[in-house]
C-alpha cells in the first residue's frame, strides 16, 4: 500500500501465545477475515477503510499454531463487493474453508450457485453507523435471492441498536448469526443480554462469542466479557460459535494475543462444551 493508503489501526500481533489446552479435532474460528495480497487483490477505491495485508498463508499459519483446522472466512468491506480473495482462499483450502459474502440484490442465479459450490455459506450484513447501514428492502430482497442454497444471515449489530433491530430480525425466515455478541457498548449491559436471550429463544439464531478485545474495559485476559459469554452458553449452548476475528481491523487499542482469546473460551467451558462450540455447531450450520 501507498504512504497515502496507510492502514487504519495496528497490524495484528507477529508471534502471538500458543493456547494453553489442546483443541480439538475439527476446530473451527467462525469468524476471520482475509486482506490481499494487494498485488493480486487490490482493494476496491470504494473502500470504507485500509485494512493491513494479511492473506490466506497468513492466516492458515495463525491457526496451525492455535491448533484450529477449519474457519469461516468473512468477507470484509476492506474489499467490498470483489470476492476474489476470499474465492481463492475457499479452492486453496480444499475443504478447510467456509466463506460469508457481501452482496447486493440482482446477482445472477447461476452466480449464487457458483459462490454456493465454492464454500459460501451465509451473505453479511452490517449495521454499523460507522459502516453505513443498508436499506432494509435491499437486506431483504438479497436474503430472498439466496433462501434456496440454505445460507444463513450473519448481523453486525451494536447493543445499543438490537432493540430496534429485533423486529427484523425475528421476521427472517432463515439462520440468523449475531456476530460478536452484538457489541454491547459495555459487557455488563443487562439489555444486551436479555435482548439476545429472547433472539435465542427463537431457536433459529446462532451467536458468536468474539470481540472480547472490542468489548473489554479492562483489558486482557477479558475477565470482564466472561460473565457475558458464559451467561449466554448457558442459555443455549447448542447455538453459540467461537471466533477470533482475526485481523482485527480497525482496533485502535491495544492487539489481542490469539492465544489468549483461545484461554478465554477454555476457562469457560468444559471439554464437551468446547466439543459443542468449536466443532459440532459450525459443521453443522456451515457445512462442514
Amino acid at each position: 500500500m501507498t504512504d497515502s493508503c496507510m492502514p487504519d489501526g495496528a497490524a495484528p500481533m507477529t508471534a502471538p501465545s500458543r493456547p494453553a489446552v489442546t483443541l480439538p479435532a475439527g476446530a473451527c474460528d467462525s469468524h476471520c477475515h482475509i486482506f490481499g495480497p494487494f498485488d493480486r487483490f487490490p482493494l476496491p477505491e470504494d473502500r470504507s477503510f485500509n485494512p493491513h495485508e494479511t492473506p490466506e498463508p497468513a492466516l492458515r499459519a495463525l491457526h496451525d499454531h492455535l491448533g484450529i483446522d477449519r474457519a469461516v472466512i468473512v468477507q470484509s468491506q476492506g474489499h467490498g463487493l470483489d470476492h476474489a480473495a476470499l474465492l481463492d482462499a475457499l479452492d486453496r483450502g480444499a475443504g478447510r474453508y467456509r466463506g460469508v459474502a457481501l452482496l447486493r440484490p440482482g446477482m445472477p442465479r447461476a452466480a449464487l450457485q457458483d459462490l454456493d459450490r465454492r464454500g459460501i455459506r451465509g451473505v453479511r450484513f452490517s449495521f454499523m453507523p460507522h459502516l453505513g447501514r443498508p436499506d432494509l428492502d435491499m437486506v431483504r430482497a438479497v436474503i430472498a435471492e439466496v433462501a434456496p442454497l440454505g445460507w444463513h444471515v450473519a448481523l453486525h449489530v451494536a447493543g445499543d441498536g438490537l432493540a430496534e433491530m429485533s423486529p427484523f430480525i425475528a421476521a427472517i425466515d432463515a439462520p440468523v448469526v449475531i456476530d460478536h455478541m452484538a457489541r454491547p457498548e459495555r459487557p455488563d449491559d443487562p439489555a444486551c443480554l436479555d435482548g439476545l436471550r429472547r433472539l435465542l429463544d427463537r431457536e433459529k439464531v446462532w451467536i458468536k462469542l468474539s470481540c472480547a478485545e472490542r468489548l473489554t474495559r479492562a483489558g486482557a485476559p477479558y475477565d470482564d466479557v466472561a460473565p457475558l459469554m458464559r451467561a449466554l452458553i448457558d442459555h443455549a449452548p447448542d447455538r453459540m460459535l467461537w471466533g477470533s476475528d482475526w485481523p482485527h481491523v480497525n482496533l485502535h487499542g491495544p492487539m489481542p494475543d490469539e492465544g489468549t482469546l483461545v484461554d478465554l473460551l477454555a476457562s469457560l467451558t468444559t471439554e464437551a462444551e468446547r466439543r459443542q462450540i468449536l466443532v459440532d455447531t459450525p459443521a453443522q450450520l456451515f457445512g462442514f
